[in-house]
């Protein structure tokens, strides 16, 4: 049977002589089955590696709930798409490495924000992970435990995040990472954890050197930070906590008026860190702009090109660069860690003279 009979036929007998049920969506996951064991958590991306967080009998975890199955969400309209997702009693990251013929070796761990209500692993996790794919850098997208399943999202939410970033450095010669350039970027309440991991670390290896802990000597300092839309850090509401000096650079970004809080927020961490001298702190807040969103474009709104303002900074930071060589932002952090302190300039009343020459 030619094509041009099969052609006149169809011109003949109209769309029915070739009417089909549409068939359904395949590959759409699905949460892992529940056991007695702790539960498995399954990638959400095709090609994931999903490490937990703790060994099974780790007394950080709830062991009356550790074989519970975490919840999906799916985005509505289009199948396969996890949105969100609550219900995690196993922390875990899962690991989406770069082109090996691009590796920068530079690796992101992208924490989703959710208001600790839910876990926004779509637009705050799996979208990410194809922009730093582009760009030669690894990702991977830390599930960590909620408020709402009733965890301290100031504690256990934590230490999920400084514990991920040892894991993935634990792991870094296996998938091709560069441990010296390991950042983590968190979305809204993902950003109350990277926020911590920025001043924490010194304290949390510390608390978790015992000789029986797999991951102890391994450091938890991020190399770089990321705040974006960030809830409260741990400068909010008047607080001030002691600021390493081997802090890593930040990159902010934010709406402003459109999300006054979180623009407020972002400032007290911003102004906390230049007033140090952190070296390579960044903060962008756009005029315009809601909420949320991440990724996505904004319909001509500024805003919706943060993650390209992230690129420039680093690249300049050197974090785009040839694997295997030092950063700008390391360089620059070794020499901060030696530097004098900053002495801030003392304001002078009106009609008072400057004696001598200013710092």
């Amino acid at each position: 049977m030619t094509t041009r009979f099969v052609l006149t036929l169809a011109l003949l007998l109209g769309p029915a002589a070739f009417a089909q049920d549409i068939p359904a969506p395949m590959n759409v996951p699905q949460p892992g089955p529940v056991t007695d064991g702790p539960y498995a958590p399954q990638p959400i991306l095709a090609g994931g590696t999903v490490i937990p967080l703790y060994a099974p009998d780790s007394p950080h975890l709830n062991q009356e709930r550790v074989h519970e199955a975490e919840k999906y969400n799916m985005t509505r309209g289009v199948p396969g798409r996890i949105q969100s997702m609550v219900n995690v009693h196993n922390p875990s990251i899962e690991i989406h490495p770069a082109d090996p013929d691009f590796n920068t070796g530079s690796v992101v761990i992208l924490v989703p924000g959710g208001g600790h209500r839910t876990l926004v692993v779509g637009s705050e996790g799996s979208d990410p992970v194809r922009f730093f794919y582009n760009h030669g850098v690894n990702s991977v997208i830390l599930r960590y435990r909620l408020r709402n399943d009733g965890y301290d999202a100031r504690v256990d939410a934590v230490r999920d995040a400084l514990q991920a970033i040892r894991l993935v450095r634990k792991h870094a010669d296996h998938f091709g990472f560069d441990p010296k350039r390991i950042g983590i970027m968190g979305f809204s309440a993902g950003a109350e954890l990277s926020a911590p991991a920025a001043i924490q670390y010194e304290q949390f290896d510390a608390e978790n050197n015992d000789p029986s802990d797999p991951l102890a000597g391994i450091s938890s300092r991020p190399d770089w930070v990321g705040l974006i839309y960030p809830g409260p850090t741990p400068f909010a509401r008047g607080e001030s906590p002691t600021i390493p000096r081997s802090a890593p650079p930040s990159f902010i970004a934010t709406p402003g008026s459109g999300d006054r809080i979180h623009a407020i927020w972002a400032m007290e961490y911003f102004s906390a860190m230049l007033r140090l001298g952190v070296p390579n702190i960044e903060m962008h807040i756009y005029g315009n702009g809601t909420h949320g969103g991440a990724g996505k474009d904004r319909r001509g709104v500024p805003l919706g090109t943060w993650q390209y303002r992230l690129e420039d900074w680093m690249r300049d930071l050197g974090f785009l660069s040839e694997p295997g060589t030092d950063t700008k932002a390391a360089v620059d952090s070794a020499a901060f860690v030696t530097a004098p302190p900053i002495q801030e300039r003392r304001r002078r009343g009106p009609g008072s003279r400057r004696r001598g020459p200013a710092n």
